[in-house]
């Protein structure tokens, strides 16, 4: 047996014999062959406008399928759009289900991984059962859902490696074996080699290398990001040399950085078995940069790479297709005769048309019962009046579309439904049965593309009942970040998956203290110090979560929660969203901001927040009980959130509740802060202080203020307690310190036009904001930047004397 033959049995296992090995390759070399037909099947169902848009995994087929060999059940995936290889490999695919996806098949029995949720190439395991509780994830092998902005997949794969450390370190965790088996798994991740630019992925590899977990990272390097060359993408063109200052050394810190050509199967084999293998046993994270690598359908059915590709590179691209040099290795090892290997290529092309034509089958055909279905109940119904004519053209352009889809019908009964005669009385039946269908077929399609954007487990936070703080003669009054400590330290005791990190927060117990000593009493592992990396702190926590823990996440100020956004608003909003219920990420952010005085520590952008993650609660208390009581309820919860503390009221004294880490403050839930018949103020966070000021002078003036704390934006008066007090009073002002057109018109628009409040004013509805530009250093800069008492005074004070101008004369002359 040839050397070359015995590493590569070596590298599959070394108990193999010879036919079983034989075998293996064969098996492996089959794989290769379906993923490329699927490839070039599934570009031709998108060119032939069967499918919207089509990105393929061709040209990284044979490291996928070393990478993975060394792929176990409990282990974890975050990749990018061109893993399909990989996942056929791994069993997590099939091609039905391939096709399925390309298609938009929104069955989970036919499209696992996302329902139809997310383009072809977007992977995911399913982590939870239907009612939302987890299953043993040790038992399968997981890959986190993927999203198509280059690098996003990063920062949560820092959490996935992240969580097995914690596993493996704190022995408290050794009895969660559903989640792990003593930190014995390894994150893989993928990524193109051209994202590498992204900062995403260097923040990452950063934190995997400070933090010492088993992060495998494999870098396809095809050369090209698109059409721009690795000259214009990486410094030397080479991402691995780029890397040599991160490579291990003699301490033991550090990445192990292996390298191996695309297209060469046993070094492929034997690569990943050695370097997965010390990741797994070590906790060291390795980076495998597979160069060589070619794209012979091009970057998407988007373009063609012909356009920017030298003839002598795509010549070169077919002579190293590894797919073609696989074949070559096997029939210069005499594994098999070429007839065998031609035999497989045919079965391959077979398998996957009756693939393609068994997926197509179940997408179209529930969809041509429903477009016949229509036809038939409009058809039912005579009417001799001018209209049918054009109810005739409607239903016949139906007839005509040879591969319906479900807007078609729908548009067409929308259509109808216009041009049914209101006199005829055969038509009459006709009109009730069409809203009828469409009501069933719209409710129908919600459930398809609308749902589980948050959770619809028990464990939503529409589920979790209040609980009042109690409060006794023998409470104590201290200062608010005391009662977040002492809170935080029953939830930490009551909940063993429960730890922070952040930026300061463990050995000083955070800039504001409300974790003083927690890290002493906790330990290092559950309340954590972390570098200045806002996006993988962040990822961190989307990590962990995926697998099982509860994190709270620290962002040291709201202003820095910009660093995060695109991995909050692309990553953890739409997880249970993307997935249909099938992955839950139920991370805390915690973070504080609101008026301190400067640029970078006073902002307040809810806006931008609360306009781009959608899928996260945001919370916005105005002390820190309510806080306490947030995060008491989410933690009984399995949704994200975000809390943002109010900044100045840490030393402003609170009383102690008697149940901390019990009581609960329920999320949509407004509180009444001051009732009043005049006109409702509504608020929320640091704002509320200074409207409490505004309501005692306006009160001076016979003015009587209801005043609301909307408490959280995100879900925002799930009662409609706010439309209740516009009926009594007949006004509204909306105020807070986002930039005008901000936060203050998101909850204008849902009391006046959700809550249907419009119809009860009296008076024009006004907004109190901030200046445009952020609020300028000092108090000074604060109070000219900022609204403050005497604004809400004033506005207040002038739509009453418009109502009643002899009560209230004008302040100033005109």
């Amino acid at each position: 047996m040839s050397e070359t033959i015995k590493e590569n049995k070596e590298a599959n296992d070394e108990n193999l014999s010879f036919e079983d090995f034989t075998s293996e390759v064969l098996k492996d070399y089959r794989i290769a062959n379906i993923s490329r037909q699927l490839s070039i099947l599934g570009r031709k169902e998108v060119l032939t406008g069967k499918a919207k848009f089509g990105i393929f995994g061709d040209g990284k087929e044979i490291a996928q399928i070393a990478m993975a060999k060394s792929f176990k059940e409990g282990d974890w995936r975050s990749g990018y759009y061109r893993d399909q290889t990989f996942m056929l490999a791994s069993g997590m695919l099939t091609p039905e289900e391939f096709f399925a996806q390309l298609f938009g098949e929104t069955q989970l029995d036919k499209n696992p991984a996302n329902g139809g949720r997310l383009m072809n190439n977007h992977y995911a395991s399913r982590s939870l059962n239907e009612d939302g509780s987890w299953k043993n994830l040790t038992k399968q092998k997981n890959s986190s859902a993927d999203i198509s902005p280059t690098a996003g997949q990063m920062p949560r794969l820092l959490g996935l490696a992240y969580a097995s450390k914690l596993f493996r370190e704190n022995k408290e965790l050794h009895q969660f074996n559903e989640f792990s088996i003593k930190g014995n798994e390894v994150a893989f991740g993928t990524i193109g080699d051209s994202s590498t630019s992204e900062g995403h992925f260097w923040e990452t590899i950063n934190a995997a290398g400070v933090l010492k977990v088993p992060m495998a990272m494999s870098v396809w390097d095809d050369g090209w990001g698109i059409s721009v060359p690795n000259k214009y993408q990486t410094t030397k063109s080479n991402i691995s040399e780029v890397l040599k200052g991160f490579e291990q050394d003699e301490k033991g810190d550090g990445y192990l950085i292996y390298k191996a050509k695309g297209w060469d199967y046993p070094a492929l084999c034997k690569m990943y078995v050695e370097g997965v293998e010390l990741c797994r046993r070590d906790h060291t994270p390795t980076l495998f940069h597979v160069t060589e690598m070619t794209q012979p359908l091009g970057h998407s059915t988007s373009g063609s790479h012909e356009r920017y590709k030298t003839k002598e590179r795509l010549e070169w691209e077919k002579e190293f297709d590894p797919i073609k040099k696989m074949r070559e290795w096997i029939l210069s090892m005499e594994l098999v005769e070429g007839a065998k290997l031609d035999e497989i290529e045919a079965d391959a092309i077979e398998e996957v048309k009756q693939a393609r034509k068994a997926a197509w089958k179940t997408f179209i055909d529930p969809i041509k019962k429903e477009r016949d279905n229509l036809i038939k109940l409009v058809e039912n119904a005579g009417c001799d009046c001018k209209k049918t004519e054009r109810i005739d053209a409607i239903t016949n352009g139906l007839k005509k579309i040879i591969n319906p889809v479900r807007k078609d019908n729908v548009s067409a009964a929308k259509k109808i439904l216009r041009h049914i005669c209101s006199t005829c009385e055969s038509f009459k039946p006709l009109k009730s049965q069409l809203q009828e269908w469409l009501k069933n077929t719209i409710e129908e399609n919600h459930e398809r593309y609308s749902s589980y954007l948050y959770s619809e487990t028990e464990l939503g936070i529409q589920n979790i009942k209040a609980v009042d703080p109690i409060y006794s003669d023998t409470s104590k009054t201290v200062n608010g970040r005391e009662v977040l400590r002492d809170n935080f330290e029953k939830l930490f005791t009551k909940y063993p998956l429960l730890l922070t990190f952040g930026e300061d927060t463990g050995f000083i117990g955070g800039v504001n203290q409300s974790l003083e000593g927690m890290q002493e009493k906790f330990g290092e592992l559950r309340v954590t110090d972390t570098g200045i990396r806002e996006a993988t702190i962040l990822g961190q926590g989307i990590g962990l979560a995926l697998r099982g823990m509860r994190p709270i996440a620290e962002i040291q100020y709201f202003d820095y929660l910009l660093y995060a956004l695109q991995t909050m608003s692309d990553d953890l909003a739409t997880m249970q969203y993307r997935t249909k219920g099938g992955q839950k990420a139920p991370v805390i952010i915690r973070t504080r901001g609101h008026r301190l005085e400067g640029i970078w520590h006073s902002g307040s952008p809810l806006s931008m927040v609360i306009n781009s993650i959608r899928g996260v609660h945001v919370c916005v208390p105005r002390n820190m009980t309510i806080a306490a009581g947030l995060y008491n309820t989410l933690l009984e919860s399995d949704e994200p959130a975000l809390v943002i503390e109010p900044l100045n009221g840490y030393r402003l004294k609170e009383k102690l509740p008697d149940n901390l880490g019990e009581f609960k403050t329920s999320l949509g839930v407004p509180e009444v802060l001051n009732e009043g018949s005049d006109i409702t103020l509504v608020t929320y966070g640091s704002c509320v202080r200074i409207a409490e000021d505004a309501v005692k002078q306006l009160k001076d003036f016979d003015i009587s203020v209801e005043l609301i704390d909307v408490q959280t934006l995100l879900p925002f008066d799930v009662n409609s307690r706010i439309l209740e007090s516009v009926k009594k009073t007949n006004r509204i002002v909306f105020f807070d310190e986002d930039v005008p057109g901000g936060a203050t018109a998101f909850m204008m628009q849902k009391v006046l036009e959700d809550q249907k409040a419009y119809f009860y004013l009296d008076s024009e509805p006004k907004t109190i904001t901030a200046k445009d530009h952020r609020p300028a250093y000092g108090t000074d800069g604060d109070y000219f930047s900022n609204p403050n008492a005497e604004d809400v005074f004033e506005l207040i004070y002038e739509i009453m004397r418009e109502s009643n101008p002899d009560k209230f004369p004008s302040i100033y002359i005109n």
